[in-house]
Parts: C-alpha cells; sequence; structure tokens
C-alpha cells in the first residue's frame, strides 16, 4: 500500500505542511463511475436489488455469501450490511457502498461479477468506494489469487487488500484488528463515508 513519490514534482524547500503531519486522505478513485459500452453479466450473476429501510452512513455488500459483511459494518462507525444485495433507500437518496469478498477464487469472481454489474449501469444508483477482499485463510495468498484480486480491483474505484485476522475465527470480534492494512483501511473508508464533495454516479 505504499505510494511512491512523482520525482516530477517537485517540494517547496520550506513550509508549515512539511513541520506538522498531513491528514491521511485516501487515494483518488480512478474508476468513479459505470463506463460506457461495459457488457452487463447474466442474471444469474448480477447482485439483487433490495429496498432498506432506514439510513446509514455507509451500506456493506457482499459479493457473496461468507464475504465478511457483518465483520466489516462492525469495523466502521455507522455501517450497515446489505445482505448480498445493492441498496435502494426509501428516501431516493444515493447509498454509499462498500464492496467486499474473500480472497478466494469463488469470491473474487463474484466480486468481478457485481463490478461489472456497476460499470455497466445496471446495478441501481449508488455511490461506490470501492472494493475490500479479505483474506479466505492464514498465511499468505497464493500468486495466482492475489494476481487475479489485483485484476477484479482494477474494476473498482479503489481496492483494499485485508489480511487473516486469526482472533475472528475463534469468535473475538470486539478487538479491532491490529494489522496495518486495517487501520489504513478504517481510516480510509473513515473520510470517504464522510466525504460531502458530490460524486458521479449512474
Amino acid at each position: 500500500m505504499q505510494q511512491s513519490l512523482n520525482p516530477w514534482i517537485t517540494k517547496p524547500a520550506d513550509s508549515a505542511a512539511e513541520k506538522a503531519p498531513a491528514a491521511h486522505v485516501p487515494p483518488a478513485a480512478v474508476i468513479s463511475a459505470p463506463l460506457m459500452g461495459m457488457v452487463e453479466p447474466d442474471a444469474a450473476d448480477r447482485l439483487s436489488r433490495r429496498a432498506m429501510s432506514g439510513s446509514a452512513a455507509l451500506w456493506i455488500a457482499g459479493a457473496h455469501g461468507g464475504a465478511g459483511e457483518s465483520r466489516i459494518a462492525d469495523l466502521l462507525d455507522g455501517a450497515r450490511v446489505t445482505d448480498h444485495c445493492w441498496p435502494v433507500l426509501q428516501d431516493r437518496s444515493t447509498p454509499r457502498v462498500l464492496l467486499v469478498c474473500r480472497a478466494d477464487m469463488r469470491g473474487l469472481t463474484a466480486a468481478r461479477s457485481a463490478l461489472t454489474q456497476w460499470a455497466s449501469g445496471a446495478a441501481p444508483e449508488l455511490d461506490l468506494l470501492g472494493l475490500a477482499v479479505l483474506a479466505d485463510a492464514p498465511g499468505k495468498t497464493p500468486k495466482a489469487l492475489r494476481d487475479f484480486a489485483a485484476i477484479v480491483g482494477g474494476g473498482a474505484p479503489r481496492l483494499w487488500i485485508l489480511p487473516w485476522v486469526e482472533a475472528w475465527r475463534h469468535g473475538d470480534s470486539t478487538t479491532p484488528p491490529p494489522a496495518r492494512e486495517y487501520q489504513r483501511f478504517i481510516t480510509d473508508v473513515a473520510v470517504l463515508a464522510t466525504d460531502t464533495t458530490p460524486s458521479t454516479t449512474n
């Protein structure tokens, strides 16, 4: 998740910004709206729509069963799960949505279908923040799956790759994951979920 500096941009010799650390800002989205010409997936591969009552700062949509919707929602203030559906709000406002999946072939394939559905304009109107990919097992993810996750994530506005949390296996869902990737993810999403800048939607 490291970002290299652009050698074509020179830093000011001396400024107040250098003396005080700047607040973290998530990386800018590359794909922020559906794309012209994208073909929607088959009906069997699409996420369904669901009318949601109430409100939330962020809706967590699992691309498949066991994606980790509830785990991620527990980490983020004001987040609610959609139970593997695109949310449609009763007040007709545009929901902010985070798509989540597991880092196995089934999960990544489901995420690819959901992102294709969104990119084709076949999903309901929503503000998609990005895709979070949760490790499906302890240890290092096989290279083939890491590469596939990067390809799938290229179709989302942003991509977060999140490691395995052993405590969750033992039922401990109260302790925030200590991994640096989770701390940055929580910070990123908190900023994005409260951003008031108008975004482009389908």
